[in-house]
């Protein structure tokens, strides 16, 4: 047997049958007319964005929607977060949809012609992450007589300690680095476009309060000495994001608070702040991952050598991460139950996988469950984020996972 992830606190204490925003699972699964099937429930998102608010109240609270692009669940994020920050035109598109265009900031170090023009016309923020894209940005806003809204992504000369996912700190094709930013800006600024400040992404998917804490120190010390370097004073600073979620067994909960506690203070010390200049933080999955479960039946069960295979009709073509394909060096059990059973006594440990023809295409690795029969939903939790979105969706021709949002 092979220990699995906690499951997160809104869903500890059920028993019998799992219930996602009030409903049943099979009432969900009833109403969206299949499996497998994601449910985002948005109650679970607003207690996160609730709590961060009463965290860090002088933070501004931008959401990365690579996290979950799911137009419903943007529409309910959007009007609970002060930007949404993009990474394609395709995103950018969803945005606009549901936040005006100055509150969404748009990333990534491949923007084509087309998405810069697309920014600048709408009036969006370019994360500039070169200076050969900051050039072709001033010639597009030069056609387009409209002067970009230009902030300067930082490639940090720090990193985010145990992050699962490191930003900074080395070579890398994610912003300018530190030591040319503030020339960066002094040339942002000559040609006359709109300079909105630093961009400074250290890592991602980080647990440990204390790594956050100085890494967020040492950020706001970066981006004193950028905009002492600069002669300018940034309207913003997106101090990046970074926080992790428990995800496997053994992973701790983020002390979100005693982060909160840290920044404040040093926001409070750092001499930008008494400029009027705004700070912001970035967050995908700590927003949205807890919020998601995602349900899939077994369609058959079947013994190999001993080994119990309970097999379900989705996979990692809908649940890359679960199955341990996506960032993750050793594959460990995400927390999956039995939706009709949850807290139920295990039975013997079985082996959970999905209908695709690559042994990859394993969501629970020895896992000890209650008494599984065919027919029976099987939830996979930690689901809100990069799970659709993120999946090989056209492997082997299966169709979609179907998705849908809970509305309180």
């Amino acid at each position: 047997m092979k220990p699995m992830g906690a499951l997160p606190p809104e869903f500890l204490a059920q028993s019998g049958n799992l219930e996602i925003g009030g409903r049943s699972a099979d009432d969900w699964v009833i109403q969206a007319g299949d499996t497998p099937l994601f449910v985002y429930d948005m109650a679970i998102v607003a207690s996160r964005i609730a709590r961060f608010r009463a965290a860090m109240p002088a933070i501004d609270l931008h959401y990365a929607i690579k996290a979950n692009p799911h137009a419903d669940v943007l529409a309910a994020i959007a009007p609970l977060v002060d930007g949404l920050d993009v990474a394609s035109s395709g995103e950018l598109a969803k945005a606009l949809l549901v936040k005006p265009a100055a509150s969404v900031s748009f990333a990534g170090p491949g923007k084509r012609d087309d998405e810069l023009a697309a920014a600048i016309t709408a009036g969006s923020t370019l994360n500039v992450e070169s200076e050969g894209e900051a050039g072709r940005a001033f010639a597009i806003g030069d056609r387009l007589g409209i002067a970009p809204r230009m902030a300067v992504r930082v490639n940090p000369d720090i990193e985010l300690r145990g992050s699962g996912m490191r930003m900074g700190g080395r070579a890398s094709p994610f912003g300018v680095d530190a030591g040319r930013a503030a020339a960066l800006v002094r040339a942002i600024v000559g040609a006359g476009a709109d300079w909105r400040g630093f961009h400074i992404y250290a890592g991602s998917q980080a647990l440990d309060a204390a790594a956050i804490i100085d890494t967020q120190a040492a950020t706001l010390a970066l981006a004193e000495r950028l905009a002492a370097e600069a002669g300018y004073t940034p309207p913003l600073v997106n101090l990046g994001g970074g926080f992790g979620v428990p995800y496997f067994a053994g992973d701790r909960t983020l002390d979100v608070e005693a982060v909160g506690a840290a920044l404040q203070s040093a926001i409070a010390d750092c001499p930008l702040t008494h400029t009027g200049m705004r700070y912001a933080i970035e967050l995908g999955r700590w927003l949205v991952a807890e919020a998601g479960v995602y349900l899939t039946r077994i369609v058959d069960i079947k013994q190999s050598q001993g080994e119990m295979f309970v097999v379900v009709d989705g996979g990692l073509n809908h649940q890359l991460a679960a199955s341990g394909n996506f960032g993750t060096v050793v594959r460990r059990n995400y927390p999956i139950a039995v939706a009709a059973r949850m807290g139920e006594d295990a039975a013997d440990p079985v082996t959970v996988v999905g209908p695709l023809c690559t042994p990859l295409d394993r969501l629970g690795d020895k896992v000890a469950l209650p008494a599984v029969r065919v027919g029976d939903l099987i939830a996979i939790f930690m689901a809100g984020a990069y799970g659709a979105s993120a999946s090989p969706s056209a492997f082997l021709g299966h169709p979609p996972a179907l998705e849908i949002v809970t509305v309180s």
